[in-house]
């Protein structure tokens, strides 16, 4: 039986909570194919617990832009709702560093987060899902970047190029491929707004999915 969490769950913002409870119902659609890495993820994370080792995800995609920002933003997300973070770490990392795409930051911001960000080239953006919690530190970094935990964590491959790319990652303990559709594709056009917010929502969903899923086994 996995280690009882000794923190309280933190009440996420209000808008957040509306947005979770809105996608929960959708978890049944997920496809069986990802349902299946998704709980090969949770019972890695439930194995770390029953043994009292830090349960570390790190999300990769190529330019830390999108996709790995995201899915590493609702894990944490997601393992708070669900009473799960004592010792578990999310983080992200690319291939290449650009910068955390401000079409990304914004469906963040439309799915109830709170953003602070700070200027550059890579800026750093503060994520909060709830004053309770300290706020997530996002900026694009490498995967091997000293700001990531760098050993015997998950790697967790969140777009095709990185994963066909960098068939080994140094100090994973292992690698688990759910790749998204990129949202880049849709940039300055009309559905842009619309892309980012269909790939953030699914990316929700999963995230989700598998919280739900380190406690069942």
């Amino acid at each position: 039986m996995c280690t009882k969490n000794r923190l309280s769950k933190p009440t996420l913002y209000p808008e957040l909570i509306e947005y979770v409870q809105s996608l929960l119902p959708e978890m049944a659609a997920i496809p069986e194919d990802r349902k299946d890495v998704l709980r090969e993820i949770a019972l890695f994370i439930r194995e770390k617990k029953e043994a009292n080792e830090p349960a570390n995800l790190t999300f990769i995609c190529t330019h830390n832009s999108r996709r790995s920002h995201l899915s590493q933003i609702w894990a944490a997300t997601a393992a708070a709702y669900y009473g799960l973070e004592e010792g578990m770490h999310t983080y992200s990392g690319g291939t290449e560093t650009t910068a955390f795409n401000p079409r990304a930051v914004a469906a963040i911001k439309r799915a109830g987060f709170r953003v602070n960000p700070t200027n550059g080239d890579n800026p750093h953006y503060l994520v909060r899902f709830s004053d309770e919690r300290q706020a997530i530190a996002c900026f694009s970094k490498k995967y091997d970047d000293p700001f990531n935990g760098l050993e015997n964590f998950a790697a967790v491959m969140t777009c095709s190029d990185a994963d066909k790319n960098c068939p080994f990652i140094p100090g994973a303990s292992l690698r688990f491929p759910i790749p998204y559709l990129d949202p880049k594709a849709a940039d300055g056009t009309s559905e842009e707004a619309q892309v980012y917010d269909e790939r953030t929502r699914q990316i929700a969903i999963e995230m989700f999915y598998l919280m739900s899923q380190v406690n069942s086994g």
